[in-house]
């Protein structure tokens, strides 16, 4: 057998503290792939919410983009004057040893308006308005999107390693905790014989 080893005390002894050692480790896997599942199911509901609106908030944002562009032709010249957004920033929250994304933004409107009113109509103040939400809607999505993504991955690795404890190394060395104990009982009893031969041929 590939597990087969002395059967000694000091081989027990490790195996035993091996195998208490492997149910830890399963205990604590157990806990870190129930505690990232809790929080997978929370960006999942999450990320229904978000994909239930954001379709109708794109659907939106084009027709008013539709209006705008009957009412003022085609509208990329004052497109062009939006300035690049600056404000996202992406930081991490740890769960279990998962980072996951948050993302910071500027959600309301800019106080100013970046194009100018003399060749504007109110069709392209309520595209523009349109597509910040937009904006904000998609932001929200990615980071969720991408917090169940690592969670995914991560329960995954953790499901791996707590089957490779409790189908592989917790029977491993139970059976060779067994194997040792059987083998130094054995040896006990052979002993226990040998001397009580050794004390009656001596009488």
């Amino acid at each position: 057998m590939a597990d087969q080893v002395f059967p000694t005390k000091g081989n027990l002894i490790a195996a035993k503290r091996s195998l208490a050692l492997s149910k830890l480790g399963y205990d604590l896997m157990d806990r870190k792939r129930n505690v990232l599942i809790r929080e997978l199911m929370q960006l999942v509901d999450r990320a229904k919410e978000l994909r239930g609106s954001i379709e109708e908030t794109y659907q939106k944002a084009y027709a008013e983009l539709q209006k705008a562009n009957i009412t003022l032709g085609v509208v990329g010249r004052f497109a062009s004057t939006v300035p690049l957004d600056e404000s996202v920033g992406i930081r991490t929250r740890t769960v279990m040893g998962v980072e996951i994304p948050m993302i910071s933004h500027e959600d309301e409107m800019p106080t100013s308006i970046p194009y100018g009113f003399l060749e504007t109509n109110v069709q392209l103040d309520e595209a523009y308005a349109a597509f910040v939400k937009v904006r904000n809607m998609t932001l929200m999505l990615a980071e969720v999107d991408t917090g169940v993504f690592r969670l995914a991955t991560a329960i995954s690795a953790t499901q791996r390693r707590a089957n490779a404890l409790k189908e592989v190394l917790i029977p491993k060395y139970t059976r060779i905790i067994r194997t040792i104990s059987d083998a130094l009982e054995d040896k006990e009893r052979e002993e226990f014989t040998r001397m009580k031969i050794i004390k009656a041929t001596k009488k």
